[in-house]
């Protein structure tokens, strides 16, 4: 078949985030204006490092086969979190995919995770060797502690292709596929080359999954030394996309998955179609400065190539999830893109949906697709909590600080991550 005539659709979603257990518990969470994001009094971390998206009960699959069941002790947290979340997009559709041709399923998962030093488990041993002030690190301590408080197992916990080799072998998708492990971007990368898989016939169906946690020690020291973590002076309520007053994001977990397959076979085996993928774009913007920077309109390009890639423009649209990282400099490069590619239909909504959740990394691209098709099939622009005013540059854009109401089907999202790697999709969920 032509791969311009074979049209993708969504059939199974799965969520599970600091805002919610499931899909459906997300989207009540967040008609009510309910945030996950808590404070971790407890912890002897600073103040302000004490505030996270944290999920609290989650259901964790209980009919694993045996033979996968002794792998589950290498999936760390943010990996279990994913898989529950696929269990939830798939549970509705098992007798078709057993049905389907395993070399003609496609699975991509992408981990996102941003620390470069290690999961929780290697947290006694650099709180050893900096003296509790994360400020330098004593290698001969770090050493010595390593060997004698971090578990063996530290290595393979530590592969980010762990949760892509489990639902790999418990589902048995053995068509194209791959792991990603990269900034924000690589849950919606993960979402594209699933959709291209199917409409370029190389794939029935296909899975897209997205994972994070930052919520742990390590990653959360580490992007605090990028200077890209709010203060949290004003609590669970700090996380402030495109405020004036922002002052960087909150971080989450979660995982979050999609099921997508043509929408031929999901229309002849009578499955009920949660969206359509009508367009998806991938850009790398470079900063004209020789440093990693935000480009002055990071997204601008992207947003563009996927109303062309969709055959759309913006008066289409019901509403756009920008990334939304709260950040002084991404935001504003953010809006100056939106605000370029919306010209003079400079009214469409716009709702930041991470401070329901924290930024869950590669699981919030997925997670706002998810809760996008939510959103449009109850005919509502959910708020941008947190919300009161922006940059008088920006004014004039449509920012929802309340619940709106709309009626058009199609709406875009957008990620993007340090160094201007971005990735945006248009769904019609009518």
């Amino acid at each position: 078949m032509n791969m311009s005539n074979r049209e993708v659709v969504i059939t199974g979603m799965g969520l599970v985030s600091p805002a919610g257990k499931n899909v459906a518990e997300n989207w009540s969470n967040i008609t009510l204006a309910k945030t996950g994001i808590i404070q971790d009094a407890g912890s002897d971390r600073p103040e302000f490092l004490q505030y996270m998206g944290k999920v609290d009960e989650y259901d964790t699959p209980n009919d694993i086969p045996p033979k996968q069941m002794g792998q589950m002790k290498f999936l760390n947290r943010g990996a279990t979190l994913g898989f529950s979340a696929t269990h939830e997009a798939i549970s509705a559709h098992l007798d078709y995919i057993s049905e389907t041709d395993p070399g003609r399923r496609a699975l991509y998962v992408a981990s996102g995770d941003f620390t470069s030093a290690g999961f929780e488990f290697m947290y006694p041993a650099i709180k050893d060797a900096s003296n509790e002030n994360w400020s330098t690190i004593d290698n001969e301590k770090l050493n010595s502690s390593a060997l004698n408080k971090v578990n063996p197992f530290f290595l393979l916990e530590s592969l980010h292709n762990n949760l892509f080799s489990f639902l790999s072998a418990y589902v048995e998708f053995m068509g194209p596929n791959t792991s990603l492990a990269s900034l924000s971007p690589c849950g919606g990368n993960a979402l594209e080359l699933a959709y291209r898989s199917i409409k370029q016939n190389n794939a029935d169906i296909a899975l897209a999954v997205g994972y994070g946690n930052w919520i742990t020690e390590i990653p959360m020291y580490e992007l605090e030394g990028l200077g890209i973590l709010s203060a949290c002076k004003t609590g669970i309520h700090s996380f402030k996309p495109f405020d004036k007053l922002r002052d960087g994001f909150i971080p989450g977990e979660g995982g979050s998955a999609v099921f997508l397959e043509s929408y031929e076979s999901a229309k002849n085996r009578g499955a009920e179609i949660l969206g359509k993928v009508n367009g998806m774009a991938n850009i790398l913007e470079f900063s004209s400065k020789s440093k990693i920077s935000v480009p002055d309109r990071v997204t601008k390009y992207c947003l563009q190539s996927a109303l062309d890639d969709a055959g759309c423009t913006v008066d289409d649209l019901a509403f756009l999830i920008p990334h939304g990282s709260g950040t002084k400099k991404g935001d504003r490069s953010e809006l100056n893109s939106i605000k370029d590619v919306l010209g003079s239909s400079n009214n469409l909504p716009l709702c930041g949906l991470k401070p329901y959740t924290g930024h869950m990394g590669a699981a919030s691209d997925l997670a706002e697709v998810i809760i996008g098709i939510s959103a449009v099939k109850n005919s509502t622009v959910p708020a941008t909590l947190n919300f009161s005013s922006t940059e008088k540059t920006h004014a004039d854009l449509n920012i929802s600080n309340s619940p709106q109401a709309c009626s058009k089907n199609s709406f875009l999202s957008v990620s993007y991550g340090v160094g201007g790697q971005s990735s945006s999709v248009i769904i019609d969920a009518g």
